[in-house]
């Protein structure tokens, strides 16, 4: 985190050299260079079937330095993990000097037919937990599929929306949201996916980072 007292001293010395200017140039990559964000999530988090450099964390990070954004990120993901297990482990997994936690969470209650109301539930305790520390919070959604039928897959896929809203969140409102505009282009899925048809690859992985990487970076700089 950025050392305000560090920063008002610095500005009262440079005040007095007259570059100010130049000094207040430097100041956003500065308080940035200490910035740690806690990514609390399952396998595709964790980086399922990829080599370390290569998954979502790994990913983001590149993406964040690249566009001058000095951040340490935290890989909590936990391969099959659901809500409930990101709320029992979120307290322990936040260190003193976080700043900033994504939350992407879910897939695997869908995918399990857990009860919606269940997974709002924990959600709304993980963020209540971060807030409480006050971090920055990027909320990443999902959407169930239609195998337990419309009403189940309506309620679902409500839930990230309505926290995002009752919280005043960030919001990336479907971590595959990416890799389904490239279809609506008209390239195959299959070709972003590894070949459980589940995780991401490489290639997907990257795509993702495309879309999420700008969100990360407003929630940082906001």
């Amino acid at each position: 985190m950025c050392n305000l007292t560090f920063t008002i001293n610095r500005i009262k010395t440079i005040f007095k050299t007259g570059i100010l200017t130049l000094w207040l140039g430097f100041l956003p990559s500065f308080c940035l260079a200490n910035t740690v964000i806690l990514a609390l999530g399952d396998s595709l988090t964790q980086g399922y079937g990829l080599r370390e450099k290569d998954g979502f964390v790994a990913q983001l990070s590149t993406w964040m330095e690249k566009n001058g954004n000095g951040v340490r990120i935290i890989n909590a993901g936990v391969s099959g993990d659901t809500s409930a297990g990101g709320l029992a482990r979120v307290e322990w997994s936040l260190e003193e000097d976080v700043d900033a936690m994504i939350i992407s969470l879910g897939g695997n209650d869908f995918l399990r037919g857990i009860d919606p109301a269940e997974t709002h539930k924990n959600l709304d305790e993980i963020i209540r937990i971060g807030l409480k520390r006050d971090l920055k919070i990027l909320l990443i959604g999902y959407k169930a599929s239609g195998n337990y039928g419309p009403n189940y897959k309506q309620q679902f896929d409500g839930i990230y929306p309505k926290l995002a809203q009752n919280y005043g969140l960030f919001l990336v409102e479907n971590f595959f949201g990416a890799l389904l505009l490239k279809v609506d282009e008209g390239e195959k899925m299959q070709s972003f996916l590894q070949p459980d048809m589940i995780h991401p690859n490489v290639k997907g992985v990257l795509e993702i980072i495309k879309v999420i990487g700008p969100d990360v970076q407003k929630l940082i700089r906001n």
